[in-house]
């Protein structure tokens, strides 16, 4: 994961300093004209790249390192007020640290490759940690919830339990683009641009 993280703030500071090698020239006219929706698009892959590397992890978790507490039951009374009486404790600890590398990853690759964000950093981590904690116990509910009925119905095996993650990761899009984009990772007016703003101001006095 460092590594993947890694590669990714050699490109966006080689973006910064030269542009970005791989645009010809209609890509490039298009970015500007359309910068929300290259936004968005940029958003979607980091989120399909750290989709993979979340998924792996669950895979890891589920099938290695929990795989002995399958049959370990615990009552999360957050889970119960919600329907959720008996969770596989194999289940929760997956989805909670699957999501945690998941989200890790995701808020270094989106600061700097999706939005070049220069914000606070230490307002955006506060910021963004709010929203992953709220995010995570979301997605461990549901991945429980998923997960519990798969199981009960003997329908569970690699695929469907991938196929849930993959849900599960999918659906807070909703919420997490949004308060990314216009909360979280707000880009900062330029200077040159405060300052024309100001100006009809001074002059009107």
């Amino acid at each position: 994961m460092i590594f993947f993280i890694f590669c990714a703030i050699l490109y966006e500071n080689n973006i910064r300093k030269n542009g970005d090698p791989y645009m010809n020239e209609k890509a490039k006219e298009f970015t500007s004209k359309h910068a929300e929706i290259w936004k968005f698009i940029k958003f979607l892959f980091t989120g399909a790249s750290t989709s993979i590397l979340q998924l792996a992890v669950q895979a890891i978790c589920f099938y290695l390192l929990f795989k002995n507490l399958s049959d370990v039951n615990v009552e999360v009374r957050l889970f119960t007020l919600l329907g959720i009486d008996d969770s596989s404790l194999q289940a929760i600890l997956t989805y909670f640290v699957s999501n945690i590398i998941g989200y890790a990853a995701a808020f270094i690759m989106n600061r700097k490759l999706t939005f070049q964000s220069d914000a606070n950093p230490v307002v955006s981590m506060i910021l963004y940690f709010i929203m992953v904690v709220c995010t995570i116990l979301f997605n461990t509910w549901l991945g429980s919830v998923i997960t519990t009925w798969l199981t009960a119905h003997g329908y569970l095996n690699f695929f469907t339990n991938m196929l849930a993650g993959l849900i599960v990761m999918t659906i807070p899009t909703i919420w997490t683009y949004p308060l990314q984009r216009f909360v979280i990772h707000r880009k900062k007016k330029p200077a040159a641009e405060t300052a024309e703003s100001s100006e009809p101001e001074a002059k009107a006095e």
